[in-house]
């Protein structure tokens, strides 16, 4: 029977499973659509795991993204962790020496600062589309080009146009002008993929010194056209590691063989009966004080088993 780690990382455009061995070795990844459903997405997701990995042994789980309290809740994670720690630790894995980690996802976008393989200094893009994945599906769509096919074509634009992309508005009317003055779709993707580069590189990295070597990961990592822009702003010394759509999975599993390894606990992963369970989660305002927070309960076969968003703790601390 083999023994693995497995990682989750819940994100609004997409969830990713992944599952490591015991040095850590990346040996199953399922990455898709979240669709608004996380529930049924992470269910998937383990569902396909169990289909490859029947009769494995679950020594340990870690969850991440912007749903890992749900995820973590679901699976009974071991260890819980933001996504700047998990990108963090896959990166350290996957490019030695890593400085800096540009991470561009469906809906946000973050910059990690590293030195001696340590976080000094993070910034994240979570209110403007500008620059993420979502924004250039809506592209490929509207200018007819497979999404798979975006970066390629722009590597075979003959020349240099400038698009703005300060904003999803600015650059959708920019690209839209620049078709009316007779520039091709290459030249225009082109353009796009260096106007949200810069766009990045101006929001993200005001102020930071971004030091090679460089690590650029996320679902956008597989587009040439945005890599190509990368290294025409930071330089050539970038590397898109093999397993890039899926990089804070990766990290939430090597965290959760960290944890295990060091505190030598058995795991309180649920085991993948628990993707029978029906988990429904609801929230409601807090009415204990002037903060008036947002609590989000889930409940399981109609018990109460997590509840968090309370600063005080008073609902979290109550299970």
């Amino acid at each position: 029977m083999g023994k693995i780690f497995i990682g989750i990382d819940v994100g609004s455009v997409s969830t990713n499973v992944v599952a490591i061995d015991l040095s850590g070795n990346l040996i199953f990844e399922n990455y898709q659509r979240t669709n608004g459903q996380p529930i049924a997405s992470v269910k998937r997701g383990l569902g396909e795991l169990k289909k490859e990995y029947e009769n494995v042994e679950v020594l340990g789980v870690g969850a991440t993204g912007s749903g890992r309290q749900l995820a973590g809740v679901m699976v009974g994670a071991d260890i819980v962790k933001n996504e700047i720690t998990a990108h963090a630790v896959a990166s350290i894995q996957e490019v030695p020496g890593v400085r800096t980690i540009f991470e561009i996802g469906g809906q946000d976008s973050k910059i990690i600062i590293l030195q001696d393989e340590m976080v000094v200094d993070f910034a994240m893009n979570t209110v403007c589309a500008a620059g993420t994945g979502s924004f250039l599906d809506h592209q490929s769509e509207r200018l007819g080009i497979p999404i798979e096919e975006f970066g390629d074509m722009a590597l075979t634009a003959q020349k240099d146009v400038r698009i703005a992309g300060r904003c999803t508005v600015f650059a959708e009317s920019d690209m839209i002008a620049k078709q009316q003055f007779g520039f091709s779709k290459a030249e225009i993707i082109n353009g796009l993929c260096q106007a949200l580069v810069r766009n990045y590189i101006n929001n993200l990295g005001r102020g930071k010194k971004l030091e090679p070597p460089f690590a650029f990961q996320g679902g956008v990592a597989a587009n040439k056209g945005i890599v190509a822009a990368f290294k025409r702003e930071v330089g050539p010394d970038i590397t898109v590691p093999e397993h890039h759509k899926v990089m804070g999975a990766l990290g939430a599993a090597l965290l959760s063989k960290e944890y295990i390894t060091q505190s030598k606990q058995k795991t309180t992963f649920r085991g993948f009966e628990s993707l029978d369970m029906e988990f429904t989660p609801s929230s409601f305002d807090c009415t204990g004080c002037s903060n008036q927070c947002e609590v989000i309960k889930v409940e399981a076969d109609g018990q109460v088993i997590a509840m968090w968003g309370d600063r005080c703790g008073k609902w979290t601390n109550s299970l």
